[in-house]
């Protein structure tokens, strides 16, 4: 007995940027939504900026081309925030 497994990458159908999520629509018919506060660059976007996103490939991801942001689906499915990076300590001379 052979058993087929059909394994298929996740990908966006649509999204949507409110003021505090994304709201990701999948082709396989999931709806997927992650808080806004997960990137920092899209918090810190100004609204115009946030709505100005493309769907990479064949909707494997979304691009902000205005503020260098990806967000894959895969990490949206994770859970996986981006953390703003940690400044190294200046120290007094």
């Amino acid at each position: 007995m052979s058993t087929v497994v059909n394994v298929m990458e996740p990908r966006l159908r649509s999204i949507e940027i409110t003021d505090d999520e994304i709201i990701a629509q999948l082709v396989d018919g999931r709806s997927i939504s992650v808080p806004l506060l997960w990137s920092w660059r899209l918090t810190e976007a100004t609204p115009a900026q946030r709505q100005h996103f493309e769907i990479l490939g064949d909707g494997q991801g979304i691009h902000w081309p205005d503020i260098d942001e990806d967000i894959s689906v895969e990490g949206m499915l994770r859970g996986v925030p981006a953390y703003r990076p940690k400044q190294p300590a200046r120290h007094a001379a």
